[in-house]
């Protein structure tokens, strides 16, 4: 029997170099006492399954954790693998960085609310950036992925090209991500 497709999914990216950090696994580093793979779990606690990209650490939910193969692909194979990696697959899908903190399940509900009648929608900084903040369908992500092996290294905003995106204007520091150290102490500090 074939089961209908979850409502949500969601993947979080976690498996960057974070080369500015040293190296630092950004899933266990902590700001106000929790990691950031912690926030980001709560910013997708209404998906039915999540997957992270990324090496296995302690989380305080279920969770799938998997890598692109070859390592270090991209978030556009980063996405791709966690899409496969799925038990059920998703109708929608959400897609979060693991260094945005400051996304919430509001901000994730409002990208839900956008992508009704498109095919995605994702979170537009206030300097006119799209960040790793987004909601897809998962159908149409399945239409415009290329074929394998030439993910690897595709800049996710050529996989998202075909797509209809609506653009959500990120309010307060949503759109805030941790590139750097002096990222992590400046959000301490706000």
């Amino acid at each position: 029997m074939v089961q209908p497709p979850l409502a949500l999914g969601a993947i979080i990216l976690a498996g960057g170099t974070a080369a500015r950090m040293g190296g630092a696994d950004k899933a266990s580093i902590e700001l106000d006492g929790r990691t950031l793979l912690a926030w980001a779990l709560d910013a997708v606690v209404d998906a039915g399954e999540v997957v992270v990209l990324g090496d296995w650490v302690r989380t305080e939910r279920p969770v799938t954790f998997t890598r692109e193969d070859p390592a270090q692909g991209g978030p556009a194979a980063g996405v791709l693998a966690g899409l496969d990696a799925f038990a059920r697959p998703p109708a929608r899908l959400v897609v979060l960085a693991v260094d945005m903190p400051r996304v919430s399940l509001d901000t994730v509900a409002r990208l839900r609310q956008a992508a009704e009648g498109h095919d995605g929608a994702v979170l537009r900084a206030p300097d006119g950036r799209r960040q790793l903040a987004l909601v897809l369908d998962a159908a149409r992500l399945h239409a415009v992925r290329p074929p394998y092996g030439e993910e690897y290294g595709l800049p996710l905003h050529k996989l998202l090209a075909p797509l209809d995106l609506v653009e959500v204007p990120a309010r307060g520091d949503e759109a805030r991500d941790v590139d750097g150290w002096d990222d992590l102490r400046d959000l301490r500090t706000t």
